[in-house]
């Protein structure tokens, strides 16, 4: 049951922001030539599966509004990542993206839409999808708006710093969730 619109009786979740958290931030990362994995990230990721944690992808990708790439590169992506973390036995759970943007060169992507982070939407429908447990969740993000996010949703925000390792943040987080 869900009171206040907080889940309590599903799992709890890791989201992470992409590109900067789990990817290098090459730009407008649109094409699998310019994806490359940060260092321990598929590692964090295989942590919380094991750990029993749903693992989300939720990104903004504004470089489809801006006509530099289309909506089937961020799937191809999107595949690529999780066949690349099969290969270690690891998954992600559900992928959303929003991409959209209210000045986006492309007129059908002009939207100030509810997904667009620091807006909650794309959290909100993983959590209403997987029923998720909103007090044993957070979200990981590279730039203010990610966290944001997490916080109109009612998840615990995490601001990732250059210097920080994901498996740290992944670490004291869990620990946290299994008190």
């Amino acid at each position: 049951m869900c009171a206040d619109n907080r889940c309590v009786t599903g799992r709890g979740a890791v989201y992470f922001d992409r590109d900067g958290v789990l990817n290098e931030d090459r730009g407008y990362v649109g094409d699998l030539n310019s994806f490359v994995w940060l260092p321990g990230a598929k590692d964090a990721i295989l942590r919380v599966n094991r750990f029993g944690l749903y693992v989300f992808v939720v990104t903004n990708q504004s470089g489809v509004a801006r006509g530099f790439y289309e909506e089937s590169a961020v799937c191809k992506i999107h595949d690529f990542m999780q066949a690349d973390l099969n290969r270690i036995g690891a998954h992600i759970d559900g992928f959303r993206y929003c991409p959209h943007h209210e000045h986006a060169a492309l007129a059908e992507y002009r939207i100030n839409c509810s997904c667009r982070k620091p807006k909650p939407g794309m959290i909100i429908d993983l959590a209403n999808f997987w029923n998720v447990d909103l007090n044993r969740s957070i979200i990981i993000g590279d730039q203010p708006r990610d966290v944001a996010a997490g916080i109109a949703a009612g998840i615990e925000g995490h601001l990732l710093q250059p210097d920080e390792s994901l498996d740290a943040i992944i670490g004291r987080f869990l620990e946290k969730v299994n008190r």
